[in-house]
């Protein structure tokens, strides 16, 4: 299996996927990467760590991941970028935001999700796709175009507030190059454009019915790179290991980035996915027994 590289853990400096009201600083956070990266290294010294994801981009949640000794924990650094939907900067400003955390980090910097719903209109999405890969190729080491899929309606978006965000909530829903049933949107016909130098991002949930599809569209479109994750919460459930095992198999021809994070309910502070374990050395304990068994 071709797993390339591990990011530990998804927009930490987002609410909706790290409670840092709770975990003020990010002190629990540092503590728990740190020793996550170290186990990993030690299963796989040369499997590339990556910090997951920064949303928003912001070089100050830099400052703080290197003031507590966790950029020198890991290989790369990874961005989230989203100008045509959520983030109050404009899509030509790709070099600047970039600029701003290399003018505080030297570790290579990865874009880990980037990509532009059809919420208003499918020639929406192509614009994004053509302007981002214009800005972006060349310029960083891998880009992860977020998603393959639409969010299917009756599951509901990673946020905390949900439909209170208004369209920005539903936006979730249109961030694919294929509708929910399959059918493809008018980017997919341009993306193979920019293959395989553009990957994409797409996660699964448990024991996700698109899995096969996925895959004979990412062959189809030429993608080589894949980011996807395998969660922590997921590891609880009955049938994980069978549904993991079947997931990384479909996958095995990729490179793929596998993303470590959610906290299981019951190993949290409180009963949240966002939420600080009670226990920093369970998590660590979850990303060493993926690596050792995927990597």
């Amino acid at each position: 299996m071709t797993v390339e590289a591990v990011m530990l853990w998804n927009e930490p400096n987002n609410l909706s996927h790290w409670d840092f009201q709770i975990d003020e600083g990010w002190k629990v956070f540092a503590k728990m990467t740190k020793l996550a990266a170290s186990e990993i290294k030690r299963e796989r010294p040369r499997l590339t760590r990556v910090l997951g994801g920064m949303s928003p981009i912001d070089a100050g949640f830099v400052r703080n991941m290197t003031d507590q000794g966790v950029v020198a924990e890991v290989d790369a650094l990874a961005v989230h970028g989203f100008p045509l939907d959520w983030n109050h900067w404009q899509i030509h400003e790709w070099p600047e935001k970039l600029a701003e955390i290399r003018a505080v980090t030297k570790k290579p910097l990865w874009v880990s999700e980037v990509g532009v719903s059809t919420f208003g209109a499918e020639e929406v999405q192509v614009f994004g796709l053509e302007r981002t890969a214009q800005l972006l190729i060349g310029q960083v080491p891998r880009i992860h175009w977020y998603s393959l899929y639409d969010l299917p309606r009756a599951w509901p978006a990673t946020t905390r507030h949900r439909e209170a965000e208004g369209s920005s909530y539903y936006r979730h829903f249109y961030m694919g190059l294929l509708k929910e049933n399959g059918l493809p949107k008018r980017a997919a016909s341009h993306f193979s454009d920019y293959t395989p130098e553009l990957g994409i991002c797409q996660w699964f949930h448990f024991e996700d019915h698109r899995l096969d599809d996925a895959v004979s569209w990412l062959d189809r479109l030429g993608v080589r790179k894949l980011r996807t994750g395998l969660s922590w919460a997921d590891s609880h459930r009955p049938g994980a290991e069978a549904w993991f095992d079947k997931q990384m198999r479909a996958l095995e021809h990729l490179d793929v980035t596998v993303t470590f994070c959610f906290t299981p309910g019951s190993c949290g502070v409180r009963d949240d996915h966002t939420s600080p374990p009670k226990q920093i050395e369970e998590f660590a304990e979850f990303c060493s027994r993926m690596v050792r068994r995927y990597a």
